[in-house]
Formats: structure tokens, sequence, C-alpha cells
């Protein structure tokens, strides 16, 4: 399957997808932040953490399928 359907495609739409929220995520955990939910920030930095991480395995892969597309 090729065009905008195919299997890399979807994929690198939900990594793009991922990343928009975890900016999102960030936004409001800033300006809960600076209303004093110091917690609640400290987790969710916890889980951006893992989803930066996860980020460059992700995007790896993807080029990696990308490169079997052509």
């Amino acid at each position: 399957m090729t065009g905008e359907y195919s299997l890399s495609d979807l994929l690198e739409r939900m990594y793009q997808n991922q990343l928009a929220l975890e900016a999102a995520l960030m936004e409001l955990t800033l300006l809960n932040e600076k209303q004093g939910f110091t917690d609640a920030g400290e987790n969710v930095r916890g889980a951006l953490f893992t989803i930066g991480e996860n980020a460059g395995h992700i995007k790896q892969g993807l080029a990696k399928l990308r490169s079997r597309d052509l």
C-alpha cells in the first residue's frame, strides 16, 4: 500500500499527534505550575520524559519503515 494510507504514513501521523499532545500537555503543566500545583507538574514531567525518550525510537523505526516503502 502506498500513498497517504500506507502503514508508514499512518504511523508518522500518529507520531505527529503524539508530539502535538506532548506540547499541549506541557503548556497546561506550565500553567498549573504557575498556579502552585508543583506536585502535579512533577508527575506530568515524568510522563513527558517517557514520551520524549520513546520519540527517538519511534522516529528511527519510522525512518526504517519508510526506507522499505521506497
